[in-house]
């Protein structure tokens, strides 16, 4: 079992930058490959970005490529997600997620989610 909580999301302007956490805890959670989506008022959630356990594959979908990086420090249990150049069309509830297997974008192969963090970016 892995418990994933969020934080991070705020209000923002256009051009700026946020970087989301997201806090694992359970049995072996730095064993699991981890993704970020995000879901928009009234759209279906997307992939955004992905990582393998030990940080050595990424994948991103292509809205965040050159703006969004994640990242992962598993001597904190923790996956980030740097945001920078934002835009309003980001905004959104942006979720972690993990699994056992590299998945990728495959959303529905993740296992564990986290309950969201609001990220609003002001035009």
């Amino acid at each position: 079992q892995v418990q994933l909580v969020e934080s991070g999301g705020a209000l923002v302007q256009a051009g700026g930058s946020l970087r989301l956490s997201c806090a694992a805890s359970g049995r072996t959670s730095s064993n699991y490959h981890m993704g970020w989506f995000r879901q928009a008022p009234g759209k279906e959630r997307e992939f955004v970005t992905a990582i393998s356990w030990n940080g050595g594959v990424t994948t991103s979908a292509d809205s965040g490529k050159g703006r969004f990086t994640i990242s992962r420090d598993n001597a904190k249990n923790t996956v980030y997600l740097q945001m920078n150049s934002l835009k309003p069309e980001d905004t959104a509830v942006y979720y972690c997620a993990a699994s056992t297997l590299w998945v990728g974008a495959r959303m529905g192969e993740y296992r564990y989610w986290g309950q969201g963090t609001q990220v609003t970016v002001s035009s």
